[in-house]
């Protein structure tokens, strides 16, 4: 199998994804539930908008798993896995702030962030109409532009992304690290989607992002996209983004971040 061969697939059903979300936020946003904490909200429009995506999936590859982060996962028998993030940048979506993305990627080898291999990456914004896709080792694409990452930020300082999470209990240590990393940044900014902040570290809107408390569907394709625009992508647990830390930078750049984030 050709796996790049199922992009068009992927960003045809990241589209419609979009499309429902973006007519279900003109008609009103009606919450369902908290997640991890009280100001951590799913819409009943996220989980109409990954049911969408799944049934998608299943009728043209029922045998494929599906890693979603409203509706678990699903086992498979083909070697991929679609991890999907339906709404990423939830809150953003319920304010009507328009930086929010259907995240779709296919990972082989296992459903295992620490261990799997990003094949496709898919990061669609209904409200820009950007829709960023890469797959290994076709680079990484806006539209038809091929991205490349930004070279070492100069003096002035790189321009850094990050978030904080909804949990105030991990506030504190987010400032406390965000104090150890500012002596690099020129400015930060706080998107409120990680899927976001890695396409426009691809794209070279960003010299770097990073943050802590990432699930697997929240990197899962932004991390092809900035590796295959040139950059690095790491964190924890085992060198890898994951719930310890996520880390995308240039090449250049990198060690640096990280040094000052473990200090």
């Amino acid at each position: 199998m050709n796996v790049s061969e199922l992009l068009p697939m992927a960003v045809g059903i990241a589209r419609e994804a979009g499309a429902l979300a973006a007519r279900r936020r003109s008609q009103g946003v009606a919450i369902a539930a908290t997640k991890s904490a009280v100001a951590d909200i799913v819409t009943e429009a996220d989980r109409e908008v990954e049911s969408l995506i799944r049934d998608r999936l299943k009728a043209q590859r029922p045998n494929d798993g599906f890693l979603g982060e409203e509706s678990g996962s699903a086992g498979e028998t083909t070697g991929l896995t679609w991890v999907v993030d339906p709404i990423d940048g939830t809150v953003n979506y319920a304010y009507g702030i328009p930086s929010y993305a259907v995240s779709i990627a296919a990972v082989s080898g296992s459903s295992n962030p620490e261990t799997w291999v990003n094949e496709i990456g898919v990061v669609f914004n209904p409200m820009s109409g950007e829709l960023f896709h890469a797959t290994r080792g076709g680079g990484a694409w806006l539209g038809e532009t091929r991205l490349q990452m930004s070279p070492e930020p100069t003096e002035a300082g790189a321009l850094l992304a990050t978030g904080f999470g909804y949990d105030p209990a991990t506030h504190a240590a987010a400032l406390a690290l965000l104090a150890r990393v500012m002596p690099l940044a020129r400015d930060i900014r706080r998107i409120g989607a990680a899927s976001l902040d890695l396409a426009f570290v691809a794209a070279g809107r960003l010299d770097a992002y990073y943050e802590r408390g990432l699930h697997p569907w929240d990197h899962a394709a932004g991390a092809l996209l900035v590796s295959e625009a040139g950059g690095r992508v790491g964190g924890a647990p085992s060198g890898r983004p994951g719930r310890d830390m996520t880390i995308a930078a240039g090449s250049a750049f990198y060690d640096r971040l990280a040094a000052a984030i473990e200090s």
